[in-house]
């Protein structure tokens, strides 16, 4: 076979095919090792690639473990076995409905009453509470001293308070979802989706240009060992072959620029370090929120603790 026509006839077909078969053209050659000369993407433009790419895998890492605040039972454990009575009604109104009934039955039966809403959170903090709730109830029910049960009123408070503290976490997540993880998902899907699109485009002109070049100058796969060259000196260019090179590293440089543009400015936007100081102050406000609620009932327990203890004392004292 003769591989010097061969050669030429590729080379002709190259300039024939479209702009994208052309860059297919180019890059394959590059990845085989076949071509004879690369443009060089300048040093800052490749510092701003790397910074995108560290943004964007920051963006990716973080929203794999913070999309865990769109899942309402994140925290909740996979071995509790609630039924459908368990999650009918909140705490509160139980301890409401508790709080009239006069006998066992009616304790129940409040207990297991119909939901008079949507099914009640599966949270860590939810759960607690309905079962300290239900524990508080079997012990009232056994109690047969005098008074309520220490024990008892104790876990209905404490059944209380952890329901707020649930409700507390269900209205951090919602602050999170809408403050942080949202800004968050935008840039990663926009913001970075444009620098994404700006830098194809810088490749794509790079490519093009130096399909152009390869093609003008003769340059197409070494075959047998031989490069082909057509024209070795760039001074042998025709008019229109130098016009044709110059508007390819025009439309270059012109992607180059504006992607150096949209990179800079997904780098320098303020909004990610903005949606990031409101998930801290979210996840501050809850745990101040549970501080508190804990801080109230803790003194009640310590009461009921000391009451317990005397009333102990006084009963093997007079013994």
């Amino acid at each position: 076979m003769d591989f010097s026509r061969f050669s030429k006839n590729l080379s002709d077909f190259s300039a024939q095919i479209t702009p994208f078969a052309s860059r297919t053209f180019q890059f394959t050659k590059e990845q085989l090792g076949q071509a004879e000369d690369r443009t060089q993407l300048p040093a800052d433009y490749i510092d701003l690639e790397k910074k995108v790419d560290a943004l964007k895998q920051a963006h990716q890492r973080m929203l794999a473990v913070t999309s865990q605040y769109t899942t309402e039972a994140y925290d909740y454990p996979p071995n509790i076995k609630e039924t459908f009575q368990d999650l009918g009604r909140t705490v509160s109104e139980k301890v409401s409905l508790l709080s009239s009934a006069t006998s066992t039955a009616e304790a129940q039966a409040a207990l297991v009453a119909p939901a008079s809403a949507k099914p009640q959170p599966k949270t860590f903090s939810h759960a607690i509470s309905r079962a300290s709730l239900s524990s508080s109830q079997l012990l009232h029910q056994h109690h047969t001293g005098a008074g309520e049960d220490p024990l008892a009123t104790a876990l209905e408070r404490y059944a209380l308070a952890m329901e707020r503290v649930g409700d507390a976490r269900l209205a951090q997540d919602s602050q999170i979802q809408s403050r942080f993880l949202a800004g968050w998902n935008t840039t990663l899907n926009t913001n970075l989706t444009f620098a994404a699109r700006a830098r194809k485009n810088v490749e794509n002109s790079r490519l093009t240009l130096d399909a152009v070049k390869a093609r003008v100058k003769g340059t197409t796969f070494k075959l047998g060992g031989q490069a082909r060259t057509d024209h070795p000196d760039d001074t042998e260019l025709s008019s229109d072959a130098q016009e044709e090179i110059e508007k390819a590293e025009d439309e270059f440089v012109t992607q180059t620029e504006e992607a150096v543009g949209v990179m800079k400015n997904v780098l320098d936007t303020p909004e990610p370090l903005r949606n990031l100081a409101e998930l801290v102050a979210a996840q501050m406000e809850y745990h101040k929120k549970a501080y508190e609620v804990l801080s109230e009932l803790a003194p009640v327990l310590e009461t009921l603790q000391t009451e317990q203890e005397v009333g102990s004392t006084s009963k093997f004292s007079a013994l």
